[in-house]
């Protein structure tokens, strides 16, 4: 009976023993998950920032864009206004100068006919 005792003992202290191994085991494993994990966590953490910094890059890129769309459309907007501007002043200094070579030409007229008229009434 001593030695069957002993034998209980013995394959309960392998039994203690593997116990003590699985959960040795487990806590390796578990710390390796836990490891794991926080790389993993870290991982996504790292593809946040870089789809966060790729999202205000790309923000920033349309803003500039569009900045810059809006102010190619003011320039061409002023230059637009300048056109018009300069063809209203040319429009207005061509008809001045129409309207001053027309008058002149009349008083030309005017005056050559009033000289007719003094030379037909002094020659007849």
């Amino acid at each position: 009976m001593h030695l069957s005792l002993l034998k209980v003992l013995e394959v309960t202290a392998s039994v203690v023993v593997v116990i003590i191994v699985i959960a040795a085991a487990a806590v390796v494993v578990l710390v390796l998950i836990v490891i794991v994990v926080r790389a993993a966590a870290a991982v996504v953490v790292a593809a946040v920032v870089v789809v966060v910094l790729v999202v205000v890059v790309v923000v920033v890129v349309v803003v500039v864009d569009v900045l810059v769309l809006l102010l190619l459309l003011l320039l061409l907007l002023l230059l637009l206004i300048l056109v018009v501007v300069v063809v209203v002043v040319v429009v207005v200094v061509v008809v001045v100068v129409v309207v001053v070579v027309v008058v002149v030409v009349v008083v030309v007229i005017a005056a050559l006919v009033e000289v007719v008229f003094i030379l037909i009434a002094v020659l007849f």
